[in-house]
């Protein structure tokens, strides 16, 4: 667990009665001791206690910085069951510790820092909710105590009632233990009433309408922005300034990382849309999420950037959160090992088809020296396995222009950009091929003057120019092999069946290679077993060595390419 813990900047914790709590926490203190302190102002709170518990305690307090999660459970253990309710688990007093306001729904009293209420009171959960709604300086933690299946006289609180149905002997049971004696899916009137919120919806609803039209007639500049944003549509005049920033790139045909070349997409789009707002995993000076007119956001002061921490997956919530409400355009950044981190985030964005865009840099083993437990290996193949995930892997900066522009004008899902951290070389193509992009996958370069095609080799971001060598040493030896770029499988396959066989046609060998896990390559090239098909790729882990010497390694080299093409044209 990776946690981040600041200062307390208004001092000790004073906010409960009967605090005995004097300490400043300050930034050099673990996580333990600041548990230590709390769970000792907690226990001088309860009435019912043990001697040893309170040994235990104390002898912590002596020693707060050799407290451990093992004094925890001695503790705990030796505490009472009455008095373990409120100290059950260790998370629940570190956050009280960290100053949130932490409320346990099931038990009354009150301790350090810790709102405890009884479960008969039938709104407790609702006032809860409502209590933390109107706090704006804290965050606030609301835990409940729950049995699963409550009411079932023989199920209740066992894995039973999680797992399968209750029958119907158990179900009618259930419905005498609860006195529930309304019909299947009926919901009763008071309880409809309770719930339901048309009334003061619609109430609302006019009211913010009203407001509105009157900011409308005010501002009506600043009313058609909102609007905009709100609706997801881009400015009128973004088509054009971001096709002009694709031939700019085209133009400089630099060679540069492209994660870097993300960088100056970014500055180019970030500058048509003020509702993009960015972020990365305490990784910025890596990922380059940043451009120019970042402004972090701060508690005083509005911005444009969040410095999220090493938070992957909670970026990635928070993303989906700023696009589920609208009117912004969320993107984060990270390495792409450390996606395993967002994943269910990454595929609930998928699910909810949000435009959420996830930068994910250091995409394969040229990463180098930070070795295997950073490189990237199968973490691009499992992303292009989420339905309505766009996975974009760019070959140059002509390449990450337009797939920042696909990501961006796309509304109905999220979008995956993986960069590499070391340079590419820049790719020259005809005006075709640059048009081609937008389908996902195209010829980059055909056989031109070597003779007859042979072959297809398939290859995506840092490899492409590795395949576009290996057709230039085939070339020599009167060899004709077409270089298709294929950075967005998925925008590939949602091209008409005529694209794609122009792009791939049948009855030549082909050959794909990409740093990376081979299995999804095979739907485009062949099975294993079939000698005109193959994968260049990688189905193990790395080495901690320079980008270099590790493709070389592996075998991502023009040479190696050229002879695994020819052994598949030999076999034809």
């Amino acid at each position: 667990m990776r946690v981040q813990i600041q200062p307390n900047p208004e001092g000790p914790d004073t906010r409960s009665p009967g605090s005995t709590s004097s300490k400043y926490w300050s930034r050099g203190d673990s996580i333990w001791t600041r548990l230590s302190d709390k769970l000792f102002d907690i226990y001088s709170d309860l009435d019912s206690g043990s001697d040893s518990a309170r040994a235990i305690l104390q002898s912590s307090e002596h020693k707060p910085r050799k407290f451990s999660f093992a004094t925890y459970k001695s503790f705990f253990a030796a505490l009472p069951t009455s008095a373990r309710v409120v100290v059950q688990s260790p998370e629940i007093i570190l956050f009280a510790a960290l100053q949130w306001i932490t409320v346990v729904l099931g038990y009354l009293a009150w301790t350090h820092g810790l709102q405890l209420i009884p479960d008969e009171v039938w709104n407790a959960v609702d006032d809860a909710i409502t209590a933390a709604k109107a706090q704006h300086d804290r965050p606030t933690l609301i835990c409940c105590k729950t049995i699963i299946g409550k009411g079932a006289p023989t199920k209740a609180g066992t894995a039973e009632a999680h797992g399968a149905a209750l029958g119907e002997r158990e179900i009618a049971a259930t419905r005498t233990a609860l006195e529930w004696p309304h019909p299947p899916f009926s919901i009763p009137q008071a309880i409809y009433d309770a719930w339901s919120a048309k009334t003061r919806g619609h109430a609302d609803d006019l009211e913010w309408s009203a407001r509105f039209a009157r900011y409308a007639a005010a501002y009506p500049d600043l009313a058609a922005e909102f609007n905009r944003r709100i609706q997801g549509r881009l400015p009128e005049t973004f088509a054009a300034a971001a096709a002009q920033f694709v031939r700019a790139q085209a133009q400089k045909a630099e060679t540069l990382a492209t994660r870097k070349a993300s960088q100056q997409a970014i500055e180019a789009f970030a500058r048509l849309l003020p509702e993009m707002i960015g972020g990365s995993a305490d990784l910025t000076g890596s990922v380059f999420t940043n451009w120019s007119g970042s402004v972090v956001n701060t508690a005083s002061q509005a911005g444009n950037y969040v410095n999220y921490g090493v938070r992957e997956f909670a970026m990635a919530a928070i993303a989906n959160g700023l696009a589920l409400h609208g009117g912004f355009i969320p993107y984060t950044g990270t390495f792409l090992t450390f996606s395993d981190y967002m994943r269910n985030a990454v595929r609930m964005a998928a699910l909810m088809k949000l435009r959420s865009l996830f930068v994910f840099t250091h995409d394969s083993i040229g990463l180098g020296e930070d070795g295997p437990t950073h490189q990237s290996i199968e973490h691009a193949a499992t992303l292009r396995l989420i339905p309505q995930l766009d996975v974009w892997r760019p070959c140059d900066t002509v390449e990450s222009a337009v797939a920042w522009r696909h990501a961006l004008e796309r509304r109905d899902g999220p979008t995956a950009l993986l960069f590499t951290r070391q340079n590419v070389a820049f790719a020259k193509r005809e005006p075709a091929a640059l048009a081609g992009i937008e389908r996902g996958g195209y010829v980059l370069a055909d056989a031109g003057d070597a003779g007859a095609l042979r072959a297809v080799v398939i290859a995506t971001g840092s490899e492409v120019p590795i395949a576009l060598g290996a057709r230039e040493l085939l070339a020599q030896e009167g060899v004709g092999v077409r270089v298709v770029s294929m950075p967005c499988t998925q925008l590939f396959d949602r091209q008409d069946a005529a694209w794609r066989s122009s792009v791939l046609p049948r009855g030549l060998p082909r050959l794909a290679v990409e740093a990376g896990a081979t299995d999804g390559w095979r739907k485009y090239v062949g099975a294993v077993d079939d000698p005109h098909a193959g994968v260049v790729g990688i189905d193990r882990f790395g080495e901690s060595a320079p980008a270099g010497v590790l493709f070389k390694h592996f075998g991502f080299t023009s040479e190696a390419v050229a002879a695994a093409l020819k052994r598949i044209i030999a076999a034809s």
